[in-house]
């Protein structure tokens, strides 16, 4: 009678090998779906950030109001204001400034948005015929934005859009600001608003806003 054999050493090697190799696999293949999911998360992440920003400047263009501020140098400044020659990209008064607590406040709100380091800020003032003293609250609403600009529509009657349905841009400014030597001069709102927002990861993003009418 042959004694019980065991397992040569050439069998358990290459059984562990075929271990290793199935570990191998398997890690690569959890490795590849764990990236996966965490890039999936982030994208999701970022457009909700993307969308929440283009929600806040949204909500402050559509509920503008033509309600003239005094800024904090005591100059008459008009309710829309903005473009490359202005203080910011854009500046606004707008309605509907919920007041929860009740504090002796008005419900009008003056915000303005500007780029910086990267950053789109939303500036939001207490008052709105401030001095000096007046410091606005900054919120971040999105990051990584390489551009943000603003162009405007003077009327609407200047709108004009060809057969293929892409607007015809030679009549909206880049500039909405009084000219020089007449800083106290108040402009009507204009007509219409385009934002230009330049991501690093999702190139270039434009909003169409039609303006309140005030007449």
């Amino acid at each position: 009678m042959r004694a019980p054999r065991g397992f040569t050493l050439i069998e358990v090697l290459i059984a562990m090998a075929i271990t290793a190799f199935v570990s191998v696999l398997s890690y690569q293949a959890l490795s590849t779906a764990l990236t996966g999911i965490e890039s999936v998360r982030a994208e999701s992440e970022r457009l909700h950030e993307i969308n929440r920003a283009f929600n806040v400047l949204s909500r402050d263009i559509r509920q503008m109001t033509n309600r003239p501020v005094r800024d904090e140098f005591g100059q008459l400044a008009s309710a829309v204001l903005g473009g490359p020659l202005a203080r910011d990209p854009l500046r606004l008064t707008r309605a509907g400034w919920h007041n929860s607590t009740g504090a002796p406040r008005s419900t009008l709100q003056r915000v303005a948005y500007r780029l910086e380091d990267d950053r789109l800020l939303r500036l939001s003032y207490p008052v709105l015929d401030r001095t000096t003293a007046i410091e606005p609250t900054e919120t971040v609403l999105v990051d990584r934005v390489e551009r943000f600009e603003v162009r405007f529509l003077p009327t609407i009657k200047s709108l004009e859009v060809d057969r293929n349905q892409t607007i015809d841009r030679r009549f909206w400014q880049e500039n909405w600001i009084s000219e020089v030597g007449f800083t106290d001069k108040i402009m009507e709102p204009p007509a219409a608003l385009e934002v230009r927002l330049s991501l690093e990861d999702w190139g270039e993003l434009e909003r169409l806003y039609v303006m309140p009418s005030f007449k």
